[in-house]
């Protein structure tokens, strides 16, 4: 039998001159003091480990994390979730700190500074009457900090609108990001119209490839102009302003709110969701929809 281990109990008396273990203590100072004596010899062993590829995934999942309090619309958790999120920004600061290439402070300072060069209509002399300005500014902004980085480095072999749309977004959210890239160069659909003739034109290859791949032997054809098919429906979204990637969880939640209610129709009638027949569970699913609209 294993026993769990006994929590240890801090008295006040053994940690007044401890910064970590002080609650009054300025708390991001605190934080960062916590950070690195867990990175520390003496440290935690599991921390000390990490490196900033294996702690990348924990950092993703804490923004993800956000967003779903977010949507829950509970700021207790929200609180809760902001704080995991800021650990994963000391965590990976604490492992530049031990490579002598930049601190905490440092990143501070730098998104700082970036916040007020792209709002020189908050901090300088530039006019936005709406959102829509605003977002032409942060753009020229970029665009004139990439051509300093440019001016300021060795030229890469290659250089491309688009390289720096990071790779590892969810597939939804870049596709919005380096389509609307290319369109701020002019690479666009004349008009909303243009883009619902592609995803007809899209949508006619892709059942020509379904046809062919009838052996078989030709999927690859199919999954590839899927792709085209959801590309092109994102670039609708974005011409709608809406954003895709959360257009499409809510459409997951939608779903899945409604088949629940399907298995709770099924259950009352004295069935399981396994022995429903296809009407059955169609006529549950219509009632469900009608039931959101009425209500």
């Amino acid at each position: 039998m294993t026993t769990s281990p006994t929590p240890v109990t801090i008295q006040p008396t053994q940690v007044s001159d401890d910064p970590a273990m002080n609650p009054n203590a300025e708390p991001m100072a605190r934080l960062l003091t916590i950070m690195a004596r867990l990175r520390g010899p003496q440290g935690c062993p599991w921390d000390r480990e990490q490196d900033f590829a294996s702690i990348a995934p924990y950092t993703i999942e804490e923004a993800y994390d956000v967003a779903a309090a977010i949507n829950r619309n509970n700021l207790q958790d929200l609180k809760e979730e902001l704080g995991d999120l800021l650990l994963q920004v000391v965590f990976h600061s604490q492992m530049a700190a031990e490579q002598e290439a930049f601190t905490f402070a440092d990143v501070a300072q730098q998104i700082a500074d970036k916040m007020v060069s792209r709002h020189p209509h908050v901090f300088g002399a530039v006019d936005a009457t709406d959102s829509d300005a605003v977002k032409e500014i942060w753009e020229q902004q970029k665009d004139a900090e990439k051509a300093a980085k440019t001016d300021n480095a060795a030229p890469p072999a290659a250089t491309s609108v688009l390289d720096d749309v990071p790779l590892n977004l969810p597939a939804l959210m870049r596709a919005q990001k380096i389509s609307k890239r290319a369109a701020r160069i002019g690479f666009e659909w004349p008009d909303l119209a243009a883009v619902f003739d592609k995803l007809e034109e899209e949508r006619d290859e892709l059942q020509e490839a379904v046809t062919m791949n009838a052996d078989g032997a030709h999927h690859h054809l199919v999954h590839e102009e899927f792709g085209d098919l959801m590309f092109v429906a994102v670039n609708i979204a974005r011409h709608l302003k809406i954003d895709a990637e959360q257009a499409l969880k809510d459409a997951n939640l939608k779903f899945e709110k409604r088949f629940k209610t399907i298995e709770q129709d099924v259950a009352s009638h004295g069935k399981t969701i396994h022995e429903a027949t296809m009407d059955e569970m169609q006529s549950a699913w219509e009632a469900a929809k009608r039931g959101e609209k009425s209500g």
